[in-house]
């Protein structure tokens, strides 16, 4: 598969460095696209996250509506865009592309692909809930960043984790994760 992952200045980029980690441990995954807009990579050092790095994991410049995920001959599978600032996903709702992420995203509507939003906003105003029943309504997965605590998770990265874990689902990678079955042992994920 060939994923494209974008990270925006929203709070919260422990959620795509997870992705990025769950999406290489994958037998599946061939190729991800990676973009950042102007200030995650600002918010990621604040917050001390550092990004893998891995062969498959391509990096493209925002500005670069040139670059393979620009464009639905490229064949990408699937997109997150993780964290989603609320500003990245009303340009998205209004079909703006102004940069490399918007336009993939346009990319992966229009093509009727995957297109994942882990929306970091809160609390959500009306213009918010409009533009994401407009994505809804397009094809889209809107995804808050809402994390689960049915696993008990001991750490911050494990509470992040049940996020990532929708995420990568959303994307229809199969991973191994954890399943809710009312307080007994649950299955491996996919059984």
């Amino acid at each position: 598969m060939k994923i494209i992952v974008a990270v925006t200045a929203a709070s919260g980029a422990i959620y795509a460095r997870l992705l990025l980690e769950r999406l290489l441990a994958s037998e599946e995954i061939g190729q991800i696209a990676l973009i950042f807009s102007r200030q995650a990579e600002e918010v990621a050092r604040y917050e001390g996250i550092r990004f893998p790095e891995d062969r498959r994991i391509l990096r493209y410049d925002r500005d670069d509506l040139f670059a393979p995920p620009a464009s639905g001959s490229a064949d990408y599978d699937a997109m997150a865009v993780i964290p989603c600032s609320a500003g990245t996903l009303g340009r998205i709702a209004a079909g703006v592309s102004t940069n490399l992420i918007e336009r993939a995203a346009d990319v992966m509507l229009k093509e009727r692909r995957r297109l994942v939003l882990v929306l970091r906003e809160t609390p959500l105003s009306l213009l918010h809930l409009r533009n994401m029943t407009v994505l809804t309504e397009a094809g889209a997965v809107i995804l808050p960043a809402a994390p689960a605590f049915y696993a008990r998770p001991a750490t911050i990265e494990e509470l992040c984790g049940s996020v990532v874990e929708r995420t990568t689902a959303q994307l229809g990678i199969r991973l191994p994760c954890y399943r809710w079955t009312g307080g007994q042992t649950p299955p491996p994920c996919g059984e």
